[in-house]
């Protein structure tokens, strides 16, 4: 492999790439030889980074079906390099971070790890994450590792490294289990109480049997927990509606008291409430902030694409909110930046699920975000209230929608994306009923006045590829269509963009227009 087939597996702070065929048009781009070199790569990054002469590395993965080959290149890379290797088997993503922090685990002398994966990404798919005992790599050093695979000649030992293999799973899965006993002061807090679980066949299935039962929780009800890397109910991810309509239907046929769903590798989560509503999004920020603010005010930091309900809703609770850019290392580098300058920042959450507490060394967790809404769960129902009474008061938006307009051709896409992005905030700058959005981080956010919509556009960069993501909030029925079409004739000008998402989302309107007018004639009809 050349070095820029290396650096093609760059995906923000992770590699990833198609690691088996299985799909038209998709070639292997993460080869085993690949996964080694990148690997050699990681142990002499850890030498310069901790002084060491010799390192010790864990590698565990989901259960994606190519995630055993790889596993095995990385443990050749590792200890044909004179390393140490220690298998974890199927883990979590958060997990391979914490089993650093462990001084019980191998006796602390793991010096990073590394964790096979590709999220929600299809089957064909993988990856890998890097860990060091001061958290995870920043891209930057991913792209290093990339170069040094490609171009560095590694030196061979006289002697290989060892392997050995020791789970972690269930030493974290315990210590989760005596945060929620700690803070609920009893065995079993969740005893009375059915929770399910939709683990989507990836990783994150022991939550169940290591996590809930021992509680005192009711499972019954729960589906998809054996892992299965063919992902053959649905995708494995929270943004997904498919798998958010899921695991709604499975909490209302259950009658559970909260459902739960992870992504592959359990680094997010979304759940459900006990009306069969998700709890995901703006929803899942508001009753995290809700839980953290009352315990102690503070800055709760977003992603850019939340909306004005929730930071009405934080504001409200005695918090302040930021908005910053889409990412979720961005978004926890910010929290780091804002609590290093003396600016208290529990949170830092993404509405795609990735949320990392400052309690929790700013890790993005999901199993560690649903154990602190199990504690909410215990001790509201304590008092006789549902989980859901702490965003009774959370203004949702009567529309939202987000529309992805693609880049055409061969060209410098991030340059086209930055000059149609400060067209629209000079255009904006003519409009008598938009006004723009004060503090802004990412892209261009404008606010419309009630008449043209009631709400909001949010005009950006895709963080990686050839895209403008528009994402489009009304407090109005029938708002969204007023922004839109705006932005549809704004947006008409540029020869190199597709707006046929544009285009779509407002025959989809007329085409549900049309609709209630057949309904309501057919109604007037049939009481004649």
């Amino acid at each position: 492999m050349t070095l820029e087939n290396y650096l093609q597996l760059k995906n923000g702070s992770d590699v990833r790439g198609v690691a088996c065929e299985g799909i038209a048009g998709q070639p292997v781009t993460l080869t085993e030889e690949a996964a080694e070199n990148i690997a050699k790569a990681f142990c002499v990054w850890l030498i310069s980074h901790t002084g060491k002469t010799k390192v010790t590395v864990a590698v565990g993965y989901d259960s994606r079906i190519t995630s055993p080959a790889l596993c095995e290149a990385v443990v050749r890379g590792v200890t044909s390099t004179g390393h140490d290797a220690v298998v974890t088997g199927l883990s979590t993503t958060p997990s391979m971070f914490m089993l650093l922090q462990d001084e019980n685990f191998f006796e602390g002398r793991v010096h990073g790890s590394i964790m096979i994966t590709a999220s929600h990404l299809p089957f064909n798919r993988n990856g890998l994450k890097f860990f060091s005992k001061a958290g995870g790599l920043e891209g930057s050093d991913v792209k290093e590792l990339l170069e040094m695979a490609a171009t560095y000649r590694f030196a061979e030992p006289g002697e290989a490294g060892s392997v050995t293999n020791a789970e972690y799973l269930d030493i974290y899965a315990n210590s989760l289990v005596e945060k929620v006993r700690t803070a609920c002061g009893e065995e079993a807090p969740l005893a009375g109480k059915k929770i399910i679980v939709d683990a989507g066949n990836g990783a994150g299935g022991f939550f169940v049997d290591k996590v809930l039962i021992p509680l005192g929780a009711d499972t019954t009800g729960s589906q998809f927990l054996e892992p299965n890397g063919n992902f053959p109910n649905h995708v494995p991810n929270p943004e997904n509606a498919d798998a958010m309509r899921s695991v709604c239907e499975a909490v209302k046929k259950a009658k559970a008291d909260f459902g739960i769903i992870f992504d592959t590798d359990v680094d997010r989560a979304g759940a459900v409430d006990e009306n069969g509503e998700e709890i995901n999004r703006n929803r899942l920020i508001a009753l995290i902030s809700a839980i953290l603010l009352a315990e102690k005010q503070g800055t709760i930091v977003t992603d850019s694409v939340t909306s004005s309900g929730l930071a009405k809703f934080i504001t409200a609770k005695g918090g302040k909110h930021r908005r910053f850019k889409r990412g979720y290392k961005n978004v926890i580098n910010e929290a780091i930046r804002l609590n290093q300058q003396g600016e208290y920042a529990p949170l830092a959450i993404e509405t795609s699920g990735h949320a990392a507490l400052q309690e929790n060394y700013f890790l993005d967790d999901g199993a560690y975000l649903i154990t602190r809404l199990l504690i909410a769960l215990a001790k509201e129902a304590k008092e006789g209230r549902k989980l859901s009474d702490l965003i009774a008061d959370l203004e949702m938006p009567a529309e939202a929608e987000e529309l992805r307009v693609n880049i055409l051709g061969d060209v410098d896409f991030k340059a086209l994306g930055k000059k149609v992005i400060e067209d629209y905030a000079a255009y904006a700058q003519d409009l008598y009923f938009a006004t723009p959005e004060t503090e802004n981080c990412e892209g261009f956010r404008l606010n419309y006045d009630d008449l043209h919509g009631n709400g909001w556009a949010l005009v950006r960069m895709s963080l990686h590829d050839p895209v403008i993501p528009i994402n489009v909030e009304s407090d109005s029925k029938d708002g969204v269509v007023k922004i839109v079409k705006d932005l549809y004739y704004f947006l008409k000008r540029y020869d190199f963009l597709d707006i046929s998402p544009l285009e779509t989302s407002i025959e989809n309107w007329r085409a549900r227009k049309k609709a209630e007018v057949k309904t309501k004639l057919a109604n007037r009809n049939n009481k004649k």
